[in-house]
Order: C-alpha cells, then sequence, then structure tokens
C-alpha cells in the first residue's frame, strides 16, 4: 500500500484514535483533528503526525481547519468525516444559527469537504463519511424541515444527519467520480467509547451504563470499516457512493438512493453556507 496523506475528523477518541494509530502503525502520513487540544495532542503525539483544532459548532471553525489544510498538505488522499456527536432532549441552536445536531454531524462536514474538493479531486482523493445504523431506524429526511424545527426528537435528529451523510455521500460521488474523488459512508457498529458522553445526552445513561459499557465492542474493533475504506483503492477494492457495515455494503434507509433528494439536500446545503 502505497503511503497516503489521511485526514481524520474527531480523531481525539474512539474509532478516530484507533483508527489514527492504526495507520500511522502502517507508516501512513496521519492528520489527527480534533476539539480538545490536550487530547488531539496526545494523539497526535502516539502517530508522529500533526494535528489541528476544529470545533463543527463553529462554521468558521471549519472554515479555519480548511485554510490550514490547504496551506499545509499539497495532497490529501483521504479525509475521514469522523467527528459527530448526538445531543440532548432540549433543541439546540448553534450560533450559526442551526440545530446542533444538523450542524454538527452534517453541515460542517459537508462544508469542510466542499471546500477540499478541487484538493480532493487533484489527488485522486476518497471522503469516508462516518454515518450510523440510526439513519435507518430514526432517519426520515424533509428538505423542508432540516433544522428540526418541528416536533424536535434527539434521536430523529441524530437519524436524520446521519442519513444526510449518507445522501451526500451519493451525490459528492455522483458529481465527482468521473474527476477522480469519491465517496463512501459506513456505520462503525454500536461501540464502547466516550460517544454521547456528554451531561443531557439523549444515549448517556445507555452508553455509559458500567455493565454495557463492558458488553459494547472496543472502538479497534468499530475502527476496522473505517480501515478497510482508508487502505482500499476506491473502485477497485471496493464500489464508492455506498454505504458499507463490517466492510461490505450494506442497506441504508430507503430514502438513500433517492438522487432527486440527495440533489435537493446538497442545493439546501450550498445556499445555507453561501447565504
Amino acid at each position: 500500500m502505497s503511503r497516503k496523506t489521511i485526514v481524520i475528523t474527531g480523531a481525539s477518541d474512539g474509532i478516530g484514535a484507533a483508527a489514527a494509530k492504526a495507520l500511522a502503525r502502517e507508516q501512513q502520513h496521519v492528520v489527527v483533528v480534533g476539539r480538545s487540544r490536550e487530547k488531539t495532542a496526545a494523539v497526535a503525539e502516539q502517530t508522529g503526525g500533526e494535528y489541528f483544532l476544529a470545533d463543527f459548532a463553529d462554521l468558521d471553525s471549519v472554515r479555519n481547519l480548511a485554510s490550514e489544510l490547504l496551506q499545509r498538505y499539497e495532497q490529501i488522499d483521504v479525509l475521514a468525516n469522523n467527528a459527530g456527536a448526538i445531543f440532548g432532549k432540549e433543541r439546540q441552536v448553534t450560533d450559526d444559527g442551526h440545530e446542533m445536531t444538523f450542524q454538527v454531524n452534517y453541515l460542517a462536514p459537508f462544508l469542510l469537504t466542499r471546500l477540499l474538493t478541487d484538493r480532493l479531486i487533484r489527488s485522486k482523493g476518497t471522503v469516508i463519511n462516518t454515518s450510523s445504523v440510526a439513519n435507518r431506524y430514526f432517519g426520515h429526511v424533509d428538505l423542508d424541515d432540516l433544522e428540526e424545527e418541528k416536533d424536535y426528537n434527539p434521536r430523529k435528529a441524530y437519524g436524520d444527519s446521519k442519513l444526510e451523510q449518507i445522501l451526500f455521500t451519493e451525490e459528492f460521488d455522483r458529481r465527482y467520480r468521473s474527476h477522480g474523488a469519491t465517496s463512501t459512508a459506513f456505520h462503525p457498529g454500536v461501540i464502547g467509547s466516550s460517544f454521547s458522553s456528554a451531561e443531557g445526552s439523549a444515549m448517556r445513561s445507555l452508553y455509559q451504563a458500567p455493565l454495557v459499557r463492558r458488553l459494547l465492542p472496543t472502538p479497534e474493533k468499530g475502527a476496522r470499516t473505517l480501515l478497510f475504506l482508508a487502505r482500499g483503492t476506491p473502485g477497485e477494492d471496493y464500489p464508492t457512493g455506498k454505504y458499507f457495515e463490517r466492510c461490505k455494503v450494506a442497506r441504508p434507509n430507503k430514502q438513500a438512493g433517492d438522487a432527486a433528494l440527495a440533489l435537493g439536500l446538497w442545493n439546501r446545503s450550498v445556499a445555507m453556507l453561501d447565504s
């Protein structure tokens, strides 16, 4: 496997950190991105690579991250949009004016990818979006309610954002595959990590229960599909524009594959960011 420059967001903990360490052991050039300076720097020290800080609840922070990455790296072979979270029972709005789950899990990664697209095309790179099986169980995208203003529910907001990532994956791949840039999405599994550990998180009681945490797979196991996609050659080792579970193409929400919906989401996202 040739040496790649691999940018992983949400790499200060969980599957992002596990993947970064595994890839660094294979002599890949790993760039870790996280919100916590202490935790992100610690992972970067273990991987021997650089690190950058970004808060996806702040779109200007994402813009600054993209600028730093473009200045620093002439080639980006893999962009792993792995940062994400599920939030509490009360609907939260960011300073940018967007529902928190929608922005952190979908709109911010969309923005980062859009800002890096030309570099990804030039590098023949690929985008890997960390989705979730919640896309299938809880997701239903309504283009007229992307901000979850109607009957907000944290599980639905999370499922919607993970389905939006899959629709984004499909549209990005459709637009840029012929130019050399590709994309995939995957479900890492329900793993034992600090995911949903924030006070007030809708699933804190489940994820943080000691018995449940002992039974959940490790972040290292959760990172396996991310590693499979990052190591492989898109279009040769696996098909692109697809959603994966356990390193295999899987069935997502029935709304996935709706080209008109994917295009509509893309256009609405661009309009939000350009307004």
